[in-house]
This record gives structure tokens, sequence and C-alpha cells, in this order.
């Protein structure tokens, strides 16, 4: 299986070498040549499968070059050695991703029983141990540099914690962020661990990524890497449960299912997207977001229009206050039938800071065949639909997935099982709980009082170069 970029003017390359690039040397986001089909037959056996072999099944279809007992066994490290302990009450933790029934057709599949209680471990954990063997192999060192609106860089730091070979250079927006995922990065003390606050937004640290990404020779220089969702093995790995939760809720292969995702980036969806376009029987991918609205507005209007930074609102379900969705450029590739031409002209408008308007063209008429629907959810639907899952089903969830619930409870349709992608625990956002149901949530034993832990941070104002000098001196400590 090769990879190629999504602007078209970078070499074809095998998983191991995107895996440790991010971005590709044109700016580019890699995606395989061709999505592996999966046919009728493969999934019936796939069914029965435990998370660790059905992710094997369908890594091995993309990882080509890694020897596949040796994948084979960074997957079992990675699903089938004890990180996944954080079920909730009544569920086990074994399970992986186990399927919550709220109502019949309705349901959440829990992703995040991991050590930072989010969804980005499910992909995180399993990047960590695909980094260690590559790095381990080659003889090699990484400096990660990453962004993250809230989880992403809990699940990095934690996934990438004292491996060999490893730094983490983490920004995240000042102050924008809840309590507890402040405290979840900044409190650890790992010495390959840096965590920056950035002056800023999401947007503003996400776009200091790109632009030292996109400075080949300090890129070169410094080995600098990623695990933002921009890195393709991260996209990977989340298709995987997208396939579990399909087969925990149908009885047969017959039946289709509705997936809705609360989405800011655009990675977790784009995941199910390439789940269905390898043949996984998906009705509809449902998008929701929050108050910043872009992704929402683009499958309403056909108009991607980013918003600045001054525009970005601060909410309650701050992993999705992004304005510019890094692999939205993905799911278009594939809309606009693969041509990077397209692709190269639609980002020149992005990047300049403008939008492009596919009504009207050959592409948006095809937008119908790829099953996006889409909503979006304030602050005050945010508290109701809280309060009334707690009430109608005894089921505490976060402010994300509580966004994913009232989209998704606008476009059930008859017999089509509705399925929620449930994005992290609700201690994470212990104060709009306490503000909706008037009780603090659970929170697992072993991280009580992280919040009084001592943090370690850099605050920083969002400067490319300021960042670049920053990761050149601590390479050299």
């Amino acid at each position: 299986m090769r990879y190629l970029s999504t602007r078209g003017l970078a070499p074809a390359e095998q998983f191991c070498d995107i895996l440790l690039g991010g971005l590709a040397p044109d700016g580019g986001l890699y995606l395989p040549e061709s999505y592996p089909v999966v046919s009728a037959a493969e999934l019936t056996r796939w069914r029965g499968l435990s998370y660790s072999d059905l992710a094997f099944a369908v890594l091995s279809r993309f990882i080509t070059d890694i020897p596949a007992t040796d994948l084979a066994a960074l997957i079992r490290k990675t699903y089938d050695a004890g990180v996944y302990c954080h079920a909730r009450a009544g569920r086990n933790a074994a399970d992986i991703t186990p399927l919550t029934t709220l109502e019949p057709g309705l349901h959440l599949l829990e992703l995040s029983n991991g050590p930072t209680l989010a969804f980005k471990d499910m992909a995180m954990q399993l990047l960590g141990n695909l980094f260690e063997y590559v790095l381990e192999k080659r003889g090699e060192t990484i400096n990660i540099l990453g962004a993250t609106s809230g989880d992403t860089g809990s699940a990095a730091e934690y996934a990438m914690r004292g491996k060999h070979n490893v730094r983490v250079f983490m920004l995240s927006p000042e102050g924008k962020m809840s309590a507890f995922q402040r405290a979840q990065m900044y409190s650890l003390q790992d010495a390959n661990i840096f965590n920056i606050a950035v002056r800023g937004m999401f947007d503003d640290a996400q776009d200091i990524v790109k632009a030292v990404s996109n400075d080949a020779a300090f890129k070169a220089g410094y080995k600098i890497g990623a695990v933002n969702s921009i890195n393709w093995a991260r996209v990977a790995a989340q298709v995987v449960y997208y396939f579990k939760g399909y087969f925990a809720a149908t009885t047969s292969n017959e039946q289709q299912v509705a997936f809705c995702v609360p989405s800011g980036n655009f990675g977790n969806i784009c995941a199910g997207h390439i789940a269905r376009m390898m043949g996984l029987p998906i009705a509809r991918l449902v998008l929701a977001t929050n108050e910043n609205d872009v992704l929402d507005e683009f499958f309403r209007t056909g108009i991607y229009r980013p918003r600045r930074t001054s525009e970005t609102h601060v909410t309650s379900s701050p992993s999705m206050d992004i304005s510019k969705a890094s692999n939205f450029e993905r799911f278009i590739f594939d809309l606009v039938g693969r041509d990077p031409a397209v692709i190269r002209d639609l980002w020149r408008q992005v990047e300049a800071g403008g939008a492009f308007d596919l009504r009207g063209t050959p592409h948006w008429a095809r937008i119908g065949g790829f099953g996006f629907v889409s909503g979006s959810s304030s602050h005050t639907d945010r508290l109701a639909t809280i309060r009334e899952v707690w009430q109608k089903y005894g089921t505490m969830i976060d402010t994300h997935t509580a966004d994913g619930v009232k989209v998704a409870l606008a476009h059930r349709e008859a017999g089509i099982p509705m399925v929620v992608l449930e994005t992290a625990q609700p201690v994470k956002f212990a104060e709009t709980i306490q503000e909706a149901l008037g009780r603090a949530p659970v929170r697992p034993a072993d991280l009580e009082g992280i919040e009084s832990l001592p943090q370690r941070v850099e605050i920083m104002d969002a400067d490319a170069e300021a960042i670049k000098a920053f990761v050149a001196r601590h390479c050299r400590d």
C-alpha cells in the first residue's frame, strides 16, 4: 500500500515513511492510493472478532511495510495491555468500545475508557507504539510538534511519555481548555514532554504547526513529526471502531447504521467516511458541530468559509472550538474526484484567508453520494441534552457527546440504528456538568486531585519563529 498527497506534488510513500512525516512535503495530506474494499464474506468473518483482532484485520490493509507478526504484536500491546481501564460503572473495559443502548435504535459507542478519558486514546496509544517500533528499527529520533484544543494533547503525551527516541512539544490555547484538561497535560513531569500555552485560539496553534511543518529545512534538521490527525496513522486507527460499532449495533450485514460524530478537525468523521468507502454499510454520517459551525455550514450550503481567530467562539465543548478543519482536505480530495490540481486551487484560497464555494459545480452535485448530513448545537442545547439523557436514561454524557446526541435526534430514520460516538468522560468538563445537573461527575480514583498537582508549562506568543527557537533550544539540551 502506497500513499499519495492530496496536493499531488510529492512522491508516493510507504506507511512507515508517512508515519514519521505528518504533512506531505507539498503541504498536502496523505491518503492511500485507493481504499481497500471489504467483501461481504470478510464482514461476516470479522463480526465476531475481538477488538485487537479486528484492528489487525483492518489495519493490515493499510500497513504493508511492517511484518504481519510485528504489526499484530503492536496492536495486541496497544489494546490488550490493560490501558483501557476507565470504563463506566457496570461496563467492561476489556470490551474497549462498549455500546450503550439508550433506547431501541439509539446508542452511544463508548470510546473514552483509555488513560486520558477521551476518544483520542484509541488511536494515540497505537501511534505511540508504532513510533517507538519504527524509530528503533531505523535508529532514529523524532521531535513531535502538535496542537490541541483539549484532548489530543493529553492523549499524545500519555502515549509518548517515556518512549525512547521521542520528544513531544504540544501547543494549546492559553486558558481555553477545561481545568481538568490543562491538569492532565501540564502536570506531566516527564523529561521528553514540553507544554506550550499559546496566547490565542486553537487555530493559531494549528497554524504554527503547519508553518513549521512547511519549513522543509527546519523539519528535516530537527526531525519534526506530527501526532495531530493530519497524521494518517491516527485516522486509520479510528476506522477500526466504526466496524466494531457497526457489528455491535446490528445482527446481520444486510442492515445499515448511521453514525453521528461531534466534529472539530474532521479527523474522527473522516475515518467514518473511509470506513464507508471500504464498504461498511453506513447509511448516513451525521456531522455535529458546536457554535463554531464552519463544517455544518459547508454541508448545508456548499460554502467552506473558515473563520478568523476573532470570530471563533469559546464554548463549553472546547475540543470543537476549531474554525479550520485540517482533515477536511482529505474528504474534499475524494469529493472532487481525487484531482490534486483542484485541491491546490481551493486551498490556495483558504490559505490566503478566503473561502471556496462548490455550489453549481459537478463536485457539489456528487455530495449526496457520500452520505453526509449535519447540524449544530449551542450551550443551551448542550445543557438541555445533558439533562435529558441523564433524566431519561440515567446516563451522564460530556458536553461534546451532548452536541452529538442533539444533532443525532434531528436525523434519525426509522429502521436505521443511530450510533453517537461518545468522545470523552463527563469529568473532563465538570463545570458544565455541574451547571446542567447540579451535581459533579464521578472521576476515576487514580485521577482524584489532578488539578492540584504541580504544573509545568511555558506561555508564549503565537509566533512560529519563537516556537521554532524553543524547539531548537530544547533539542540541543
